[in-house]
C-alpha cells in the first residue's frame, strides 16, 4: 500500500482505509511536538476520511491515545526513518 513494507502494525474497522478520503500529515515537517497538531487533524476527521500520518520512527506512544479516543489503527515501516500510520474512526 505504501511501497515496500517490512512491518505492520495495529488494527484497522472492517477495511475502513481502503475506501476511504486521505488526510496526510507529515509529523517530520512539524518542528517541535506534533502532537497537538495530530489531535487536531484527527477532530476534523469525517467518518469517510482517514489519516495517513507520517513520522520518523514508530509512534508507540500514541496507540493508547488513538484507541482511548475510538480510532483504529495500522503501522507501517516503510524505510528505517518512515513509518506510516493509516487512522481511521473505528
Amino acid at each position: 500500500m505504501f511501497g515496500e513494507m517490512d512491518t505492520a502494525r495495529g488494527h484497522l474497522a472492517n477495511g475502513m482505509a481502503h475506501d476511504c478520503e486521505q488526510v496526510t500529515l507529515d509529523a517530520r515537517e512539524i518542528e517541535g511536538e506534533p502532537f497537538g497538531e495530530i489531535m487536531d487533524a484527527l477532530a476534523e476527521l469525517n467518518e469517510d476520511e482517514r489519516l495517513v500520518l507520517v513520522n520518523s520512527f514508530e509512534p508507540e506512544p500514541l496507540y493508547d491515545v488513538l484507541e482511548q479516543r475510538g480510532f483504529a489503527f495500522e503501522t507501517t515501516e516503510v524505510a528505517s526513518d518512515e513509518w506510516r500510520v493509516q487512522i481511521t474512526p473505528a
